[in-house]
């Protein structure tokens, strides 16, 4: 999809989109393009649109410039439009150009009173919405290929500040590679995307300046980190870690910040194994590491002035004669031996000794590991928030603000010593499932923190939130890439 800024002058697409507040002041452009009035009798004889924000009001016009489409969208209270509003809008621009097999369009900004947002964000906000609607994950069609295409090719956005938009297009752009990117690694099917090939798609980012590290079964094991290869035990295809640093502030003496996802290109359950209602979703176990690498080539690629790593458990939960079984008691990295309860709680113990290696080499600034780990988490909190689990209230905090700013919401959950002392084993330090009565996310939590020293860390559980049946405003129905846009912007906030 190809974006243009133009200053404002003659309209050059034949469909061109106005913005309209529930004031329903037109735009004088379009007094310059319609000399018939037939977008004016249509507002007043149209008594439905009321500039209601994501109204759509369509008129057919002739003029010398070829423009034969004028498209109202409705705005709302001009006061009330921040960046989530708008990204929005551009999701439902691009639906209905879509819908209308519109290849070409043009967005006219005129001047809107009230607005508390500069031209150039509105402009960028809305040209992200259009991008992270307008993806299309069609790769494995073929018979019916030309039955899963989006129409909306080119858009021009013609504004007064065309070049401070331009100059933010960039990062804007980025950001919506980053979250394609995960959407990607997340929609493939499992003979796609295991371990091995997983780790093949970071090593990619080195074009972008990443430095990649991949660890194989060997190396792991000679690092003792035996909690993710019993998980990919069962399997044929081995288990990998994977280190993706980017260094975009040489300078600084600053600890990086660093990121963890959970890599389950397949969760079967294990000997514990799942039924057959649903499993299939699981090719996107591996979610939380399709997010940490996509925020790794957004930062990577927008040139973010900051030092982060990225680090991932890749693995594939299979039941076979070699599989890891209920009741096996394995050695972690950090020392601590835990007791496998149940197979199917595999998550946790891949994300353990990830955390505990980055943490030892790297000593960051602090951790967020990232994992679609629990159906409780989903139960508490449907598709509306990730479930978000912290050892500090700062971090915490930054994540939230975060969360609301960019639209991908958290909801902080409890952690105390009530749910701690669950996963106390009676054969070995650690369990991997909860004693108590539900609260399956909150134990998982803490599971996690029973291998994080020192460090600042909070975990997502976005179970919930990193696949969406039905689709949204901004992502059509599949992989929603949820939390690329989080913790770019709280990145981009507080440590850039």
């Amino acid at each position: 999809m190809e974006f243009k800024y133009e200053t404002h002058g003659d309209t050059r697409e034949s469909s061109i989109v106005f913005l309209v507040s529930e004031e329903l002041d037109l735009p004088q452009a379009i007094n310059d393009i319609d000399k018939n009035g037939l977008v004016k009798n249509a507002v007043s004889a149209d008594k439905s649109f009321t500039g209601k924000f994501g109204q759509f009001l369509r008129v057919f016009v002739s003029s010398e410039n070829k423009t034969n489409t004028i498209i109202l969208a409705g705005i709302g209270k001009p006061e009330k439009l921040d960046e989530t509003n708008l990204l929005s809008l551009g999701g439902k621009i691009s639906d209905l150009a879509n819908q209308l097999k519109i290849e070409s369009l043009e967005i006219f900004f005129d001047k809107i009173s009230n607005l508390t947002l500069k031209e150039a964000v509105l402009a960028n906000q809305l040209m992200l919405g259009i991008k992270l609607k307008n993806y299309n994950f069609n790769k494995h069609f073929v018979a019916k290929k030309d039955e899963h295409v989006q129409y909306l090719k080119n858009i021009s956005l013609s504004l007064v500040e065309s070049k401070e938009a331009e100059q933010l297009a960039n990062s804007y752009s980025k950001i919506a590679e980053g979250v394609h990117l995960t959407r990607d690694l997340v929609s493939e099917p499992p003979n796609v995307i295991y371990p091995a090939s997983f780790a093949k798609k970071c090593e990619e980012l080195k074009n972008l300046g990443v430095k990649v590290t991949v660890l194989n079964k060997d190396e792991m094991k000679e690092l003792g980190m035996n909690l993710i290869l019993a998980v990919g035990q069962g399997s044929d295809n081995d288990p990998y870690t994977v280190i993706m640093e980017w260094n975009g502030d040489s300078g600084s003496k600053d600890a990086p910040l660093a990121f963890i996802g959970k890599g389950v290109t397949f969760d079967s359950g294990g000997i514990n194994i799942k039924p057959s209602s649903g499993i299939a979703d699981m090719k996107y176990d591996m979610a939380g590491a399709g997010v940490v690498t996509g925020l790794m080539h957004t930062l990577a690629a927008r040139k973010a002035k900051v030092n982060v790593i990225g680090a991932i458990g890749l693995a594939e939960n299979m039941p076979s004669g070699l599989a890891q079984r209920p009741s096996d008691v394995v050695a972690s990295m950090s020392g601590q031996t835990v007791e496998v309860d149940n197979t199917d709680a595999e998550g946790r113990l891949v994300l353990a000794d990830v955390l505990c290696y980055v943490e030892q080499k790297y000593k960051p600034k602090f951790m967020i590991n990232l994992a679609t780990l629990t159906g409780a988490i989903v139960v508490a909190l449907g598709d509306g928030h990730a479930g978000l689990f912290s050892n500090d209230d700062a971090l915490a905090e930054q994540i939230s603000k975060a969360g609301k700013k960019t639209g991908e919401l958290v909801w902080r959950m409890p952690m105390s010593e009530h749910y701690d002392k669950q996963i106390n084993s009676d054969i070995a330090d650690i369990k991997n499932t909860g004693s108590g009565n539900g609260a399956g996310s909150i134990t998982a939590a803490h599971f996690l923190q029973r291998f994080v020293n020192k460090c600042a860390w909070a975990h997502l559980d976005i179970a919930g939130v990193t696949w969406n049946k039905k689709g949204t405003d901004i992502s059509p129905k599949g992989a929603t890439g949820f939390g690329v846009r989080l913790l770019n912007q709280m990145i981009a906030d507080n440590f850039e």
